[in-house]
């Protein structure tokens, strides 16, 4: 970024020309003298950002960390920037991440400083990772990681393996039966990799009774295999642990408005909505549940909201693997 004004001039002003030109040998020269010169402010800021991007951030933090700390302005940015890449690059991720999070109080939505979060944070993953898979390569928690990396690659049968391994070493660890499940549905839902997947998320509330993912997960089983009461059994276990478990809800109040029990339907559909307005399957279903009813005044105002949330609805929402990966209920 260009940082000139007509109201510098001199070795500062070609200091900073030469920085924008990535000579940074001559900008160092000229910028240094015009801190000698008493230039102030951009003098001080512009030879820290030279020192920075020529690999010497020793010199130039001292400089930059107070401007990233009461960023206001676009010069304070930058070297907010530059203060987080020093940090990064001598391997302080946390610090770096400190740095920019005080950036984000004046510039939540700048592109750069939210890429470099990520980098950063990406970077600090991936180390972890390499260090999980050099230094603890039999455990558990390494098969597990595994098991969810390939599962971004949607390698989900290769994701399974990965789980059942972790599950061998750690039985009672939370969480990776349910995840198991979820990435054999998430592969397949063939009648047998149904069975499985419920025999997972079973196994997974021996040890967390009160998990309302499962059950909201084997109420979805359920309905695809046909069990419409097995289904609305496994939804109401899941509202009775997260009352405000909106999937939960809309999966429960789909199969009364199936079973024309439209009346049942409509305040699980009214309260899914209210919780979460922008939900396009709640007021789809309403949109249905109020037709149904006869109350096509009611049923205009959902069409209304659907045109408004701009996405088209899903037919009738019964596409199983968007629901797989619900699994908390969002409040």
């Amino acid at each position: 970024m260009l940082f000139a004004s007509n109201l510098i001039a001199g070795s500062l002003e070609d200091g900073i020309v030469a920085f924008n030109e990535g000579r940074y040998s001559t900008a160092l020269l000229l910028l240094r003298r015009a801190v000698d010169e008493g230039r102030g402010r951009p003098a001080h800021i512009f030879l820290a950002l030279t020192e920075a991007a020529t690999n010497d951030c020793k010199s130039a933090l001292p400089s930059l960390l107070p401007e990233a700390r009461n960023a206001t302005d676009q010069l304070s940015l930058l070297a907010g920037l530059a203060a987080a890449r020093c940090q990064s690059a001598d391997g302080d991720a946390t610090s770096a991440l400190a740095t920019l999070d005080a950036l984000k109080q004046h510039f939540a939505k700048n592109a750069d400083v939210l890429y470099l979060s990520a980098e950063i944070e990406m970077t600090a993953f991936n180390n972890t990772t390499l260090a999980m898979f050099k230094d603890v390569p039999s455990s558990y928690r390494t098969h597990q990681l595994s098991a969810e990396i390939l599962e971004v690659q949607g390698r989900f049968a290769d994701a399974v393996s990965e789980y059942r391994k972790a599950i061998v070493l750690n039985p009672r660890a939370p969480d990776l039966h349910y995840r198991m499940g979820r990435a054999i549905l998430l592969g397949s839902h063939s009648p047998e990799a149904l069975s499985q997947a419920a025999g997972a998320f079973t196994a997974e509330l021996q040890i967390n009774p009160e998990d309302s993912g499962c059950y909201f997960q084997l109420a979805q089983v359920a309905e695809v295999q046909g069990h419409g009461g097995e289904a609305i059994a496994q939804y109401e276990k899941a509202l009775q642990l997260s009352p405000a478990f909106v999937n939960a809800m809309i999966g429960l109040a789909k199969i009364y408005l199936q079973q024309n029990e439209t009346a049942r339907a409509l305040p699980l559909l009214e309260k899914a909505a209210t919780l979460q307005p922008d939900n396009e399957a709640a007021h789809y279903a309403l949109l249905k549940a109020y037709r149904n009813s006869g109350n096509m005044e009611q049923a205009k105002e959902q069409k209304a909201i659907l045109d408004r949330l701009e996405k088209p609805p899903d037919s009738e929402f019964s596409d199983f693997l968007k629901k797989l990966g619900d699994k908390t209920p969002q409040q």
